[in-house]
């Protein structure tokens, strides 16, 4: 039986999301829910209805998942906890320093309901989330290093857009390419936030706008840049277009680590996405159909990508899994 899932905004990770859906015969788009007129926006799939987030507060919408697709920094500390009230949900928070807060807030109000609430799920937090714990389960005399990027960062691009006298911006994560050398050598370097990764932001402003102000407010933004070396660069919108609309990204998770005097082992878990938000989007669909799954069983409350096992994500049977991947 198909399951139905409802999209809670559609920027690029909403669309990401209906992207994703679309490779998942098992999973159904329902509908799109929308803080714009509805009436004014056109999503690429026929026959899907757009609605006003307001249909979905009544509580009665015929969904077995709503992906919400808001920002970390203002958009998912309300919407998550508020939605897994009425229904299973699933985010993409990715503030780390305050995802113990989140959790607690969601596991609350589903609990409560009945409902399951997956949050942090994409790939990192996600995917890169399990690899470090894998590793770390595997070697526990080791130490685990993530690189970020080169690539665009939503969180943090959405996070400059924010600021007052902004119109656009696109974030890169840059790996230092020193530490990321030591890491892969086996050395277990200690290392700063700073000496890890730089950050680069192009920000298209308001005509007017007071510059320096912008700037500063970027580089002392808690939990974004206040811990980096960023560098921000203005333009014009006709560049942003030009030159930064791709949303690519990637990274890896090394795990260094050692099983005897002298061993050494190192566990390196990569990507090269073309798209973050449409890579996003799929890791999102596949912990959706866990969501679904696990509410069915009788289960609720919060989870994160650590609580679920693999074979929930996956539309084989636990028979297929068994005799074509194991």
């Amino acid at each position: 039986m198909s399951i139905k899932i409802g999209i809670l905004g559609y920027g690029n990770l909403g669309r990401g999301v209906e992207a994703a859906v679309k490779m998942n015969d098992d999973i159904t788009l329902s509908a799109v829910y929308t803080r714009r007129n509805p009436a004014d926006l056109k999503i690429n799939t026929e026959g899907v209805a757009v609605k006003s987030v307001s249909e979905l507060e009544k509580g009665n919408e015929d969904i077995d998942v709503l992906v919400i697709c808001g920002g970390s920094a203002t958009d998912l500390p309300e919407m998550t906890p508020k939605f897994a009230a009425l229904y299973n949900v699933i985010d993409s928070f990715d503030t780390h320093a305050n995802i113990p807060v989140h959790f607690a807030n969601v596991d609350k109000a589903a609990k409560a309901a009945g409902k399951i609430g997956i949050i942090s799920s994409g790939w990192d937090p996600g995917m890169f989330s399990v690899n470090r714990l894998y590793s770390l389960s595997v070697l526990p005399n080791g130490e685990a290093y993530t690189f970020w990027g080169k690539g665009v960062s939503q969180g943090h691009s959405d996070a400059v857009r924010r600021i007052d006298g902004v119109i656009d911006c696109r974030q890169y994560t840059i790996p230092v390419p020193a530490a990321l050398d030591k890491v892969r050598a086996g050395e277990n370097p200690e290392l700063t936030t700073r000496e890890k990764h730089t950050r680069e932001c192009f920000v298209v402003a308001e005509e007017g706008a007071d510059l320096e102000r912008i700037e500063r407010e970027i580089k002392t933004l808690p939990n974004y840049f206040a811990d980096y070396d960023t560098t921000v660069h203005f333009i014009s919108a006709e560049e942003m277009k030009r030159d930064h609309s791709g949303l690519p990204h990637g990274g890896s998770v090394i795990y260094s680590g050692t099983t005897s005097e002298g061993t050494k082992h190192v566990i390196e878990y990569s990507l090269k996405l073309d798209s973050n938000p449409e890579f996003t989007g799929s890791v999102i669909v596949a912990y959706a159909r866990a969501a679904a799954r696990l509410n069915k069983e009788g289960k609720s409350g919060a989870m994160t990508v650590f609580d679920i096992a693999p074979a929930y994500l996956s539309a084989y049977s636990a028979d297929e899994l068994r005799a074509h991947f194991l």
